[in-house]
């Protein structure tokens, strides 16, 4: 059996970075580097770079992120990054979608230790929870899958002029031009490339952000977004 790999001391940085929650984005750190191994949600190569590569990277998300929305992180995996845009937005309401009950149990035990009260667990595929949950303003992922496909799993969770914002790395360019067409269909009515962070992480942290319209998902989307509502109004009236 390899020797479990060291978790290095927090950077000043993240002091700034987290202010009163500082000690508890110690304590996720140190839950990543022990259960997140163990459970296999991380790898163990990544604990040297834990708060460099993952915990900042994903934190400095939060400066994109309108002030007291709704967030949807899909494909949440081990909290990255909607525990850390957590940790340093109280004032959104943010649900964290991810389909692996051993994920989401890690996430429920985060959520319960670090008295995260605006944060919700949920269990399920991006595609299986419209009209189940409530459409949200933003939509956050992180490593979860191309662009293209990504889009089609978290734009039809949009309320009306939403915003997609996945964190990308040296591919957000490339994907986005690939992924146009497809933007287009599912309602995208604007794609930008943004660069956060700055006196932080360094590389700066890649954010594409995917703005849509009245329909978002398209019209295919919006016929069934609008029989689930129907279904929803009958279910409550008996």
């Amino acid at each position: 059996m390899t020797e479990a790999a060291e978790l290095p001391p927090a950077p000043e940085v993240a002091r700034e970075v987290f202010g009163d929650r500082f000690g508890d984005a110690v304590r996720y750190a140190e839950l990543l580097a022990e259960a997140g191994v163990q459970r296999g949600l991380i790898g163990p190569r990544e604990v040297p770079r834990l708060w460099e590569r993952h915990m900042l990277n994903c934190a400095v998300l939060s400066e994109v992120v309108p002030e007291g929305v709704t967030v949807c992180d899909v494909g949440s995996g081990a909290g990255l990054p909607g525990i850390l845009l957590a940790l340093v937005r109280e004032d959104l309401k943010i649900t964290l979608l991810e389909p692996l009950l051993r994920r989401t149990n890690f996430l429920t035990e985060v959520v319960e230790l670090l008295g995260l009260d605006h944060v919700t667990v949920a269990r399920g595929r991006a595609e299986e929870v419209m009209g189940t949950m409530p459409p949200v303003h933003v939509v956050t992922a992180r490593a979860v899958a191309p662009l293209d496909r990504l889009a089609a799993w978290g734009i039809p969770l949009l309320r009306p002029y939403g915003e997609m914002l996945a964190l990308k790395g040296d591919t957000a360019e490339e994907e986005l031009k690939s992924a146009s067409t497809a933007l287009s269909k599912l309602g995208a009515v604007g794609t930008s490339i943004l660069h956060v962070g700055e006196g932080v992480v360094d590389p700066l942290s890649t954010v594409v952000r995917v703005e849509v319209g009245e329909s978002p998902g398209g019209v295919r989307f919006a016929a069934k977004r609008a029989k689930a509502a129907r279904t929803s109004r009958t279910r409550r009236r008996r």
